[in-house]
């Protein structure tokens, strides 16, 4: 009977391992890996801890935890369980973390988690160790197995491989995507400046080349602006704030700088929020950044005499907030492609660098939230994104 369950388990890690090697998304494979080895282990929870290539700080990147928002990108100490399975690539199994000095309680504290038993692998390619995988507490209340261990080595070692083409491909994929954008801007500054330096120019044509060449120049420096903070985004190199954030202020601070380009456009600003709103924790600039570029859009895109309103709701666990408009709304086979790089709405109006959305997404679900559209053409568009409490 040993026999069959472990050839059926093997049989199990065969398929995980192949699912895993065939996606180079980064965060919907580490989300894959921890529910992969919770359900191969029977444990409650599992995270993904991976490296700062930057500062070299251990950091949570994924977990199973229903409240694994509080604990993203959450640094652990070198001298905690997964630090020492970090710094001398050792598995370790703890049945009661509790008596071990090395137990790091603020995850129990953040998560409301209570941690009896743990074991964790480290991650490694080539002998570097890039983070580690964790498990905590069997579902059945008994202690973890030498089977579970073996599991959980395998696919730590093919989960590590597996992020780092993930990581390889995303860096590779974003800089080619960049470049490739970049090509229009440098090409129209090319060509006027060309064409300025030409005899026979009057200096009204020239005023307009240079205003042209200026034009394009900073709209390469705002690319690269949104280029660079992507790309922190996707790495984790940017670590968010958690403090309490005001969204009457943040929304208030919103409409106040954008209200002179909606008015020039014949466009009205309004907004729709409740007496009281519940407090949330989060980086109050990342997501005054999020909304931002929501209403900015909207007014992009909206024609004179449309409205724009930004809506707060307070409902069970989160708050959602949104920005619906009247505009000429999004064609529906676009809608699933919107939150990814580089994707323009309508072609007349395409001189932002498709980075906006993209970014938001990052920001909304580095916050524990999500972010979706509801648009049906020439009816307008509504974009919501959640933010847990």
């Amino acid at each position: 009977m040993e026999a069959e369950e472990r050839v059926i388990r093997l049989q199990r890690i065969i398929e995980v391992s192949r699912l895993l090697n065939s996606t180079l998304s980064l965060r919907p494979l580490l989300s894959e890996i921890v529910r992969a080895v919770c359900d191969l282990t029977g444990a409650e929870t599992g995270s993904v801890l991976l490296v700062d290539r930057r500062t070299g700080e251990l950091r949570f990147e994924a977990t199973t935890h229903p409240d694994g928002h509080a604990i993203y990108q959450m640094a652990v100490p070198m001298d905690s369980i997964a630090g020492w399975v970090f710094q001398h690539n050792e598995p370790v199994v703890v049945a009661d973390a509790r008596k071990d000095p090395r137990f790091y309680a603020q995850v129990d504290r953040e998560t409301g988690l209570e941690t009896r038993s743990l074991m964790a692998v480290p991650m490694a390619v080539r002998g570097k160790v890039i983070g580690v995988l964790e498990v905590i507490n069997r579902r059945n209340g008994g202690s973890f197995t030498p089977d579970d261990m073996e599991t959980l080595r395998i696919l730590a070692d093919q989960a590590a491989i597996a992020v780092e083409n993930a990581v390889l491909f995303e860096q590779s994929d974003l800089v080619a995507e960049i470049v490739h954008e970049m090509r229009t801007p440098l090409g129209v500054i090319a060509s006027y400046a060309d064409l300025i330096t030409r005899e026979g120019i009057a200096p009204q044509e020239r005023n307009e080349f240079a205003r042209l060449i200026q034009q394009e120049a900073l709209r390469l420096s705002r690319m690269a602006g949104e280029f660079l903070d992507l790309a922190r985004l996707e790495s984790g190199r940017v670590f968010l704030a958690r403090e309490p954030v005001n969204l009457k202020q943040i929304v208030a601070s919103v409409l106040e700088a954008l209200r002179p380009q909606a008015e020039a456009k014949g466009i009205g600003l309004e907004v729709s929020l409740p007496a009281t709103l519940p407090t949330v924790t989060g980086d109050a600039g990342r997501i005054r950044q999020a909304l931002l570029n929501l209403v900015a859009n909207a007014v992009k895109y909206c024609r004179p005499g449309d409205r724009v309103t930004v809506s707060v709701d307070a409902g069970e666990g989160e708050v959602r907030v949104g920005v619906v408009d009247t505009g000429p709304g999004i064609p529906r086979d676009l809608q699933e492609r919107l939150f990814e790089k580089f994707v323009r709405i309508g072609e007349g109006q395409a001189e932002g660098s498709g980075l906006g959305l993209a970014i938001c997404r990052r920001i909304v679900e580095a916050h524990g939230g999500r972010i979706w559209v509801e648009s049906e053409e020439s009816r307008g568009a509504a974009f919501y994104f959640t933010l847990p409490l």
